[in-house]
Parts: C-alpha cells; sequence; structure tokens
C-alpha cells in the first residue's frame, strides 16, 4: 500500500468520526419549544381559572396537565406515559415534589368523583405546572 492510500483512508476515516459526531450532537439536541404558542395557552388556562367556580378549577388543572405533557413530548422525553416522562425529565425540575404533587391531584380528580378541592390547593397545582413549563423552557 502506498502513502496516498494510507493518507486517502486516514483522511476518509478523520472526515467521518467529524459526520458521526456532528449527527449526535445534533440529533440529541432538545428541540426549541415554540414559547409564543405555550404561553398563550398557559394565559388561557389561568384565564379560565375562576375563583368562585370550582369546576374552573378542575378544567384549568386537566389543561395544565396536557400543557406540559405536550412540552414533554415536544421536548422529545422519552416515555410511554405522562409520568414516565416526567421521570425522564427529573433533571430538568427545580421542584420535582411540587409537580409530582401536581400530576398526582390530576390523577386523583381524573379517578375519584368525590374529590373535594380547595382553592388553595388548585392554585398550588397550577403553580407547580407553571413553573414546570417555565423549568422545560416552553414559557
Amino acid at each position: 500500500m502506498n502513502s496516498f492510500a494510507i493518507w486517502f483512508i486516514l483522511i476518509a476515516i478523520l472526515i467521518l468520526a467529524v459526520v458521526g459526531i456532528l449527527y449526535l450532537a445534533f440529533a440529541r439536541a432538545t428541540p426549541k419549544l415554540n414559547v409564543t404558542r405555550f404561553r398563550t395557552q398557559w394565559l388561557a388556562i389561568e384565564n379560565s381559572f375562576s375563583k368562585s367556580n370550582p369546576a374552573s378549577w378542575h378544567v384549568a388543572i386537566f389543561n395544565a396537565d396536557k400543557l406540559v405533557d405536550k412540552a414533554l413530548r415536544e421536548s422529545r422525553y422519552k416515555g410511554e406515559t405522562m409520568g414516565e416522562r416526567m421521570k425522564s425529565a427529573q433533571d430538568a425540575w427545580s421542584h420535582p415534589n411540587h409537580i409530582w404533587g401536581a400530576h398526582k391531584i390530576r390523577n386523583r380528580l381524573a379517578h375519584d368523583t368525590e374529590v373535594k378541592l380547595s382553592h388553595d390547593l388548585a392554585l398550588r397545582a397550577l403553580s407547580a405546572y407553571k413553573q414546570a413549563l417555565k423549568d422545560l423552557g416552553a414559557i
């Protein structure tokens, strides 16, 4: 084998290595979320929350939970369920217990028709969802 062939093979290997590294870097990059769209949806949730209407608290919590799940999916966190995606995103949460607590409240509302939700608890859940959206870079 002559020196030209060796140099050609080494340069080809180097080019393939660089292309591979760049591919991995960009393939793993978290996609940028559409902040304007998420803010608009978040404001609609906040505006739907009425202190004098407990039913609006439930709807706001369901919608906030869906919005966080949408941000998780668009950020490409792995998992079949929202809970699995939340676990995948565990390093993203500034207050993991808060978002988990809010999601548990949502699950209780979804599965137990007798749940009594206080205004204060509903506000804390919404606050946790808002922080989760901030943590994900959605708002």
